[in-house]
């Protein structure tokens, strides 16, 4: 067993265990296991040792680069001779400071504009000709790159006509590279295709082999240059220092490097299952708990499951589907039991409609029309004893979304008046780290979207829609853009309750099912209006929110112990990475 197989299988539960996990749009954890932080780094780090001569041990008989390197020169000066080439203008010699770290014997360091023949640069023919597309001459942008490691199809297809007229054609072979738009990205072409402005096809000596080249560029930190849109030129691609091996120890490297990557795709893949089998557990165990029919039923099924709450619940995936099935189960009168003493919710709802009533006679709010009763069909689930079914809007004095001011972001000032977007809004509060301010001025211009401390603040648009925060109390005056609407309560004694319906399944699940909007997600205020509500007793109310906020803090002790944890195995890895390079 050589060093590097045995640093992966000797710290086998640290590459494996350094995991982080994707977060969908609406900020929280998705299904899916996310990408493994332990086997990027390793995979990463094979490549380093590569070529740096340390993943597979050197040969006294082989002949060295520097050998290599004459040939290179001579078959470069040939191909100018015939014609088959264009002179290139001599690249600069190599400095001792230039060089980042010291070669093996039998290496040398040399400019990648050495092992180039040819360089052609893309194009796009005009997107308005629709005689340029939909041809079969496949054409490759930034997006074909990073695939795979070969490109062997494009997204998009181009004509003869747009060829001629926009784009240039890389041959079967040539290295694919970006050099603006997607720095770093590379790949081989395995057929004849035409590229973009933001590649470039390179012909390499056959003297040097590809896939050591491949190797080495994925190793390449590419920082680009310009104001709007990073690029690399063409001559500081060819500044890059190549560290060269003999052509056999080439050879001996990148099988060394094929064997280690399908390790690696071993270890992900038994991640992988392994994670869909622990997701397919915790959504049976959770699709148990929530079909739980009272709240000593729940009681009897959260016994089962808290017995096992450390193999359970190791993935932020997994305590936000416990969340989601904890929220649902309190909104649907399973998580507390019911107490016959308490006032029924009809009771609540009484007093609800006469403090409207009493505004509406003041004149401070304006009468509106009838809501329309609602009928057996449109509840989802039935309710326990007590409980009643509203529209959204029999529990409001307010409901309207903001308005971005005239001018957009050239009004905000750097202190000022809060103005609050979308980004700020999420389910466990406000986020201000990034908040916008606008004038007093401005300010008082959009007095129909004052926000008020106990505002429920609801995001109707975009990939965050859905989401939902109470406006805390010591909030003193703000605004809203024309993504978020104000919810305002009649009474604020139930609050906490109604954020917890909105943020719940059942209403996440509404908001998905009458959103419109073909390119952007979008709700209606009309609509959200109309969602309805499960109302419970008012005391019955405040135990769910006691229960729940219990739970809550549970799982967020949960989310911070795996966090660390996986901190931690992150720093071991990195350390690891180090460690091995330096030897």
């Amino acid at each position: 067993m050589n060093a590097m197989q045995q640093l992966l299988t000797e710290h086998m539960a640290i590459w494996t265990a350094a995991d982080t996990e994707k977060k969908s749009g609406r900020g929280r954890a998705s299904g899916n296991a996310g990408s493994v932080y332990g086997i990027k780094k390793l995979r990463e780090l094979i490549l380093e040792l590569a070529v740096r001569g340390k993943l597979v041990p050197q040969n006294v008989n082989d002949e060295p680069a520097s050998e290599l390197l004459k040939r290179m020169q001579v078959e470069k000066s040939k191909l100018v001779a015939e014609g088959k080439i264009k002179k290139e203008k001599p690249l600069a010699a190599i400095g001792d400071d230039e060089k980042p770290f010291e070669l093996p014997h039998g290496w040398e360091w040399a400019r990648l504009g050495c092992f180039v023949l040819s360089i052609t640069s893309g194009g796009t023919p005009s997107k308005s000709n629709s005689h340029f597309w939909n041809g079969n001459i496949p054409w490759a942008s930034v997006k074909d790159l990073n695939v795979e490691k070969y490109l062997e199809t494009t997204q998009d297809f181009i004509t003869k006509e747009g060829l001629v007229a926009g784009s240039k054609l890389a041959n079967k072979g040539d290295v694919i590279i970006c050099t603006r738009m997607g720095l770093g990205k590379i790949a081989i072409a395995a057929i004849d295709v035409a590229i973009n402005q933001d590649l470039k096809a390179l012909k390499v000596t056959a003297l040097l082999n590809v896939d050591y080249f491949i190797n080495f560029y994925s190793t390449l930190k590419i920082v680009g240059s310009g104001m709007t849109v990073a690029g690399i030129r063409q001559d500081e691609l060819l500044d890059y220092l190549v560290p060269t091996p003999p052509l056999a120890e080439q050879h001996r490297i990148v099988a060394k490097v094929d064997e280690l990557m399908a390790l690696c795709d071993q270890l992900e893949a038994q991640h992988s299952n392994a994670a869909e089998a622990h997701e397919k557990l915790v959504s049976h165990l959770l699709g148990t708990l929530s079909q739980s029919q009272s709240a000593d039923d729940f009681s009897a099924n959260w016994q089962r499951i808290a017995a096992h709450f450390d193999t359970l619940f190791t993935t932020e995936a997994s305590i936000d589907a416990l969340k989601q099935t904890l929220l649902q189960l309190a909104v649907m009168g399973k998580l507390v039991p019911q107490e016959p003493s308490d006032e029924p919710a009809s009771e609540l709802l009484k007093r609800i409609q006469a403090e409207k009533a009493k505004l509406i006679a003041e004149g401070k709010l304006k009468k509106e029309k009838p809501l329309e009763p609602i009928t057996e069909e449109e509840t989802p689930y039935e309710t326990p004893t007590g409980w009643c079914w509203v529209r959204l809007n029999e529990l409001l004095t307010k409901i309207g979304a903001g308005s971005t001011p005239l001018g957009g972001k050239q009004v905000y000032v750097n202190v000022g008046i809060p103005f609050l977007r979308s980004q700020n809004v999420w389910d466990d509060g406000l986020r201000l780290d990034d908040v916008a301010f606008i004038t007093s001025e401005t300010h008082n211009k959009m007095s129909g979207t004052y926000v008020k401390s106990g505002d429920l603040l609801f995001n109707i648009t975009g990939a965050s829609i859905g989401r939902c925060a109470i406006v805390p109390e010591d909030f003193v005056t703000g605004n809203v853009s024309q993504h978020v609407t104000i919810i305002r309560l009649t009474s604020n004694e139930i609050l906490r309750f109604i954020h917890l319906v909105l943020i719940s399944q059942h209403v996440q699940q509404t908001v998905m099912d009458v959103q419109v909007g073909v390119s952007r997600e979008g709700l209606s205020i009309g609509k959200l209006g109309q969602f309805i509500i499960p109302i419970p007793p008012l005391a019955e109310q405040h135990r769910i929110v006691t229960k729940v906020d219990a739970f809550m803090s549970l799982c967020d002790q949960l989310k911070s112990r795996i966090h660390q944890a996986n901190k931690q195995q992150q720093l071991i890895a990195d350390a690891l990475v180090v460690q091995a390079v330096a030897a």
